[in-house]
């Protein structure tokens, strides 16, 4: 299980030694991320998460700031209560880079699967290797427990490429959103 504890950038262990390892290209060896769970008093920071992914979209549209925030405010609302629904045990924790709040993860670790519910790092903290990092804790986690890794992303996402890198298939196509896995490796 990631652990909520300090993470090299180059290999997701405890990182004693911060010598950089030049043929990983991630964030560098002296960033370390943290996972933390989320609290109430998070709010805010989850709500800033949130809003960020749908930043695009709603530059695209001709309502006034109020009606934007009203509407992101709306649609996370509605997104925590589904998740709180339909993953009850899932793990919800605050992504931590050198003891700043950057992003969450929403995961569930299922008897069969782990599925990605969100996985988010704020626009100013990407391509860092935050992201990376993160996700090759969680793929050598579930590689252990012999499970699958699945995510939903939308098709126009620029996250694909990362998941496509680190060995993600498309397994379903809706039409906006496609299903991502990840299958460990016979023996991992």
């Amino acid at each position: 299980m990631i652990e909520s504890r300090e993470h090299s950038a180059r290999n997701g262990k405890p990182n004693p030694d911060p010598k950089p390892n030049s043929t990983l290209a991630c964030m560098p060896a002296d960033k370390k991320f943290t996972l933390r769970p989320v609290t109430e008093a998070d709010d805010e920071f989850l709500l800033t998460v949130y809003a960020g992914t749908r930043a695009e979209e709603l530059a695209r549209v001709p309502w006034s700031a109020e009606q934007k925030e009203a509407f992101v405010r709306m649609q996370y609302a509605a997104q925590k209560r589904h998740y709180a629904a339909e993953y009850p045990q899932a793990t919800h924790d605050i992504i931590c880079v050198d003891g700043v709040s950057v992003g969450r993860l929403y995961l569930s670790r299922g008897a069969e699967v782990f599925h990605i519910l969100d996985i988010t790092v704020l626009s100013q903290h990407r391509n860092s290797g935050t992201g990376s990092s993160l996700m090759r804790e969680l793929l050598k986690e579930a590689g252990k427990a012999s499970k699958p890794v699945t995510i939903y992303v939308e098709n126009f996402n620029p996250s694909l490429r990362l998941f496509t890198r680190l060995g993600f298939q498309k397994v379903e196509d809706t039409g906006l959103l496609f299903l991502l896995r990840w299958k460990p490796q016979e023996g991992t």
